[in-house]
């Protein structure tokens, strides 16, 4: 069943955050009509309203697990689900708790999937790359090949190939009480569809990146990295021997947006309703290769190795977006150097940018 309010009204929740403001901007960008919900509990994220503002977002300060705020809001065509704590050592290093994190993240989609219930919207969850079982990627084994973990050998989990994890990769847990809180979030949202006769896409994504994210070491490393190491401050490879050989592949928010867009136009294609969106094996990088590129911009800094391992540290972790690729015709469009050259502009331009976010 198509949404029954407006079809050119969205709300994007988590609106202040660098993912949703970038997504909101550019669906105003397109012509739609855009409201933006966010608590602003982010250190930081206060400065993206006056940006929402400007470009005609309107901005609604607010928490998604406030029925009664909900209840008040307008009808929207779509609700676009960006809020979360999106940290992975959220509720078990002591920034929150474990009932605080299924609290934001799970409690706070039923209370959206209610109003989607209620205004026949339809509902997009941005999901994540850590609703994959931890053991196999964890115990995958890898090898070095040009100061990074590649693959090894030996005969690879169902779901995994050189292209990088895909769908059908097992998500029996444990997951992280984060990745535990997105996998019931999107299973939540299919079961409410399903029972409620409106559309859900889940969207996997992995690691996003690009001027303007509040980069920290438990979430967004890429933005994190390089402001570190243009301001001197300590950087550390933590675990796998110190190597920093641990890979990670990175997509740019904006190359979601024409997904999103035909998603939204087309709320009955008969197409998987999960898929992983990631920059794929093309836009992997090792913290080690980041310290290199880092290094040739501006100059050597040290780097600590420390070989203690963290909690759901995984070698390697790249996208496999086949699904997309094939139903969708989808492809990332903005290439590593491009998203590395875009943040190091940022971090030259806001000095101040990891004090001001917050890390």
């Amino acid at each position: 069943m198509k949404p029954g309010a407006d079809g050119r009204r969205v709300l994007v929740t988590g609106a202040a955050g660098f993912v949703g403001c970038e997504l909101a901007l550019a669906l105003r960008k397109e012509g739609w009509a855009v409201a933006g919900l966010d608590n602003l509990s982010r250190r930081g994220s206060e400065g993206n309203v006056p940006r929402l503002q400007a470009a005609g977002v309107e901005f609604l300060r607010g928490d998604i697990r406030d029925a009664a705020l909900l209840a008040q809001l307008p009808a929207s065509a779509w609700v676009m689900d960006c809020a979360a704590n999106p940290s992975v050592l959220a509720g078990v290093d002591g920034s929150s708790t474990a009932f605080e994190v299924m609290d934001h993240n799970l409690i706070g989609t039923l209370r959206l999937l209610d109003y989607c219930r209620a205004h026949r919207a339809g509902f997009i969850l941005l999901s994540t790359s850590r609703v994959y079982s931890i053991a196999p990627l964890a115990g995958l084994a890898v090898k070095a090949s040009g100061d990074a973990f590649v693959p090894g050998p030996r005969e690879w989990p169902s779901g995994l190939s050189a292209r990088g994890v895909a769908e059908s990769f097992s998500t029996e847990p444990p997951l992280s009480l984060y990745g535990m809180s997105k996998r019931c979030s999107e299973q939540l949202a299919l079961e409410y569809g399903a029972a409620f006769g409106f559309p859900v896409w889940i969207n996997r994504c992995g690691v996003l990146a690009g001027a303007g994210q509040f980069g920290r070491p438990d979430q967004g490393i890429f933005a994190y990295w390089l402001h570190s190491w243009r301001q001197r401050r300590p950087l550390k490879y933590i675990g796998f021997g110190g190597t920093g050989y641990q890979v990670r592949d990175v997509l740019h928010p904006r190359d979601l947006v024409p997904l999103l867009l035909r998603q939204m136009a087309e709320p009955e294609r008969a197409v998987p309703r999960t898929v992983n969106l990631g920059g794929g094996s093309g836009q992997a990088a090792s913290l080690r290769q980041l310290s290199a590129w880092c290094e040739a911009r501006w100059g050597g800094h040290s780097v600590e190795a420390q070989d203690l391992p963290r909690p759901f540290d995984i070698p390697w972790m790249v996208m496999d977006s086949g699904l997309a690729r094939e139903h969708w015709g989808w492809e990332p469009q903005t290439g590593l150097e491009a998203i590395l050259s875009e943040i190091a502009a940022h971090a030259e331009s806001r000095p101040d940018w990891l004090e001001t976010s917050g890390a």
